[in-house]
């Protein structure tokens, strides 16, 4: 069995592995990037580390929406280096990165083999960055491709 950090982006529900997960905070001083990519939302500064956030619903190609109360940042344990490719070597100059979500929601226990391809009727955007669906009892998780959402392409 495999355990899934949950979260809301819109209506859907969305999961990646907790072993993936290094923590999930509250929004706090997201400083914006001028010229920097639609789906960068900017930076902050997480106990003297500098994390780039990402906004998960324009990555996955939907509007962006304000900030609110239930709104969260998944800081994730995979970091990404100049390039936006996730980087494997200590020589490679690494960022941490999180992901601005709607709302957090429960860890799930599910059979990550048990995981279905997504939906054919996806766009192109949401295709690449979605690993598969799985039948929990808490929905719909919907898993996503980390290294797909860090790659810069």
């Amino acid at each position: 069995m495999s355990q899934f950090a949950t979260f809301h982006v819109g209506a859907r529900l969305f999961g990646l592995d907790i072993l993936g997960v290094r923590e999930i905070i509250r929004v706090f001083n997201i400083t914006p990037v001028p010229r920097s990519e639609p789906h960068i939302r900017g930076l902050i500064n997480l106990r003297g580390q500098i994390v780039t956030i990402l906004d998960l619903a324009v990555r996955l190609g939907q509007e962006g929406t304000p900030v609110k109360d239930s709104s969260h940042i998944v800081i994730l344990k995979h970091t990404a280096n100049a390039s936006g490719a996730q980087a494997q070597g200590q020589g490679a100059s690494q960022d941490l990165m999180g992901l601005l979500v709607d709302a957090i929601g429960d860890v799930v226990e599910a059979e990550a083999t048990l995981a279905e391809a997504p939906p054919a009727n996806l766009s192109d955007a949401e295709e690449r960055f979605l690993s598969g669906v799985l039948k929990t009892e808490a929905g719909l998780l919907v898993l996503l491709n980390v290294q797909e959402l860090l790659s810069s392409g």
